[in-house]
């Protein structure tokens, strides 16, 4: 019988201070995995299957980008794992595209022996818990003018009244009068939010998104990232994105966003199942367009052939397959009438091309981010894939909710089942429905034009206990185009303001111009006259008397 050999230990190449370096070696060997950790080059037998880099200060970004990339191109195709220490300053969008595979931030050793196994398996890690925001490149109020510091001033205060409202309506007061007055302030300050964004927005679009209030899409700079891509084929970017999706749609969220008034509408347990039980839709479809394995052109015909029953499916689930409910004195299955009395033919305008993105999760296509094709198990791209994907999730249930709603109206038992306790009442619901129809007039005659024409595209951002927007810039000029007469006029005055608006400027500015050589030249001097013929006036009467 033929003696197997036993197997190779995996060596680990080790760079830190003598201190750190005696620590993280015993933490190293302390596992089961059966490594061999060194700390030097000669220590090696062959190549290392891993190289670890933990830094105890905090070098310029490009010097420690330099220095990643020939730690690289030294021990390629060995993985590089940083570990930070706490209080490193370095902002995270900067993080995210250093040249390495892991990235820590002061991890323990339970973490770090798990990170090592990922990594020698072909995977990524990235654990970051919110460095301090990033200082290269960013403007301080002071370095604006008065009129770009005024302006970031005014969104501040607003966006801190809005936070303040949020706080008490949750949970919502007692007295009814109180909760119509904090709703309808919360309506005055989105509106004059709006109204001011409106007013100032060219001037808006050249600041920084940070200036005027605008979340910087898809890698946040002040927040913590956790990211665990376990494979880097297509399975595997869906396995770590559908992870971090769970744990955001399991929380029940609540929009943060006015525009998602039917899917606020919704009881926050069914909220939830109804963005799960998507997410589960999501799943059986992408499985069965990978097994069909399309080409991009049809791909997407197959995507919007698909949506109806998607939505459907999704209802379903969320409804309880087996839930009845009375309706004029007989019990009828929920989930039933709810498909047959619901029409899935409606289409967000507003939802960006898919085909990027179930390109990337079917096939592991590279993705295109901020203008560079980066590989999908980048981490900057699985973010962006993120927002992508909640995107739609949100969207869909929001389209999904609204046929809930109008269903509802018929259907009063069915309220206290699948909607907001106070929308049990026939006039809050019909507030809210009211309220929607104005909302969904509004967006689609002024804002979507106002969005197209500024190339903004908003999408919407699963988080933790919230419904985040994010407004994300890129070309819609074939949209601006099939934009119906009534939004072309909208874009249409904003670009007469755009190009008056320097003209009248300018006459504002020559006649405030003139207006001052009138008081100071003439009147100012025939004031003088007339002030001097009076003193030697009354000099005369005086000499003479």
């Amino acid at each position: 019988m033929a003696r197997r050999d036993p197997p190779v230990p995996a060596q680990l190449l080790v760079f830190a201070e003598p201190l750190q370096r005696d620590g993280l070696l015993v933490w190293l060997m302390a596992g089961d995995g059966g490594w061999k950790p060194v700390t030097a080059a000669e220590q090696l037998n062959g190549a290392p299957q891993l190289v670890i880099w933990s830094l105890t200060t905090s070098p310029e970004p490009a010097a420690l980008a330099a220095e990643l990339q020939q730690l690289q191109e030294r021990w390629q195709p060995a993985p590089l794992l940083l570990l930070l220490p706490h209080g490193h300053r370095y902002p995270t969008s900067v993080l995210l595209q250093l040249p390495l595979q892991g990235l820590l931030e002061q991890p323990n050793a339970a973490g770090l022996r798990q990170a090592v196994s990922t990594l020698l398996d072909g995977g990524r890690v990235v654990e970051l818990g919110g460095g301090e925001p990033a200082a290269a490149g960013q403007q301080e109020p002071g370095a604006l003018g008065l009129g770009q510091w005024l302006l970031i001033s005014g969104l501040q205060q607003i966006d801190a009244e809005i936070r303040l409202c949020q706080r008490l309506l949750d949970p919502p007061p007692a007295a009814w009068l109180a909760e119509l007055l904090l709703l309808g302030r919360l309506r005055e300050l989105a509106a004059a939010r709006q109204l001011l964004l409106w007013l100032w927005g060219p001037v808006g679009l050249a600041w920084p998104a940070s200036a005027t209030g605008r979340p910087e899409p898809p890698s946040p700079a002040t927040q913590g990232v956790t990211i665990t891509l376990r494979q880097r084929s297509a399975d595997g970017l869906w396995q770590a994105l559908r992870e971090r999706l769970n744990q955001s749609a399991a929380v029940a969220a609540s929009p943060g966003s006015a525009q998602l008034l039917a899917l606020d509408g919704l009881h926050p347990d069914r909220r939830r199942d109804l963005l799960l039980a998507l997410l589960e839709q999501f799943e059986q479809l992408r499985q069965r367009l990978q097994h069909d394995g399309l080409a991009a052109d049809t791909l997407l015909q197959r995507w919007q052939e698909l949506q109806p029953e998607l939505r459907r499916q999704a209802l379903r689930r969320m409804a309880g397959s087996y839930v009845q409910l009375p309706w004029q004195g007989d019990l009828r299955p929920v989930a039933a009438t709810l498909m047959a009395s619901s029409e899935f033919t409606l289409q967000d305008g507003d939802l960006p091309d898919p085909v990027p993105m179930l390109g990337t999760l079917i096939q592991a296509r590279p993705l295109l981010v901020d203008g560079r094709l980066l590989a999908p198990d980048e981490p900057q791209a699985l973010l962006y894939l993120e927002l992508l994907l909640s995107n739609w999730l949100v969207r869909s249930a929001e389209l999904i909710s609204a046929e809930v709603l109008a269903v509802c109206a018929d259907w009063p038992e069915l309220r206290r089942y699948l909607l907001r306790p106070e929308l049990l009442a026939t006039r809050n619901l019909e507030r809210l429905r009211n309220q929607l129809n104005a909302r969904q007039r509004w967006s689609s005659w002024f804002e979507r034009p106002i969005q197209v024409y500024e190339s903004r595209r908003p999408l919407y951002r699963l988080e933790q206990g919230s419904i985040q927007t994010v407004d994300l810039l890129e070309p819609r000029d074939r949209e601006l185009r099939q934009l119906g007469w009534l939004q072309q006029a909208v874009t249409l005055a904003l670009e007469s303001r755009d190009a008056l608006g320097p003209q009248l400027r300018s006459l504002v500015r020559w006649l405030g111009t003139l207006l001052v050589m009138l008081l100071t030249q003439v009147l100012g001097r025939a004031i003088g006259l007339i002030g001097r013929g009076i003193l030697q006036g009354m000099g005369r009467s005086v000499g003479r008397g």
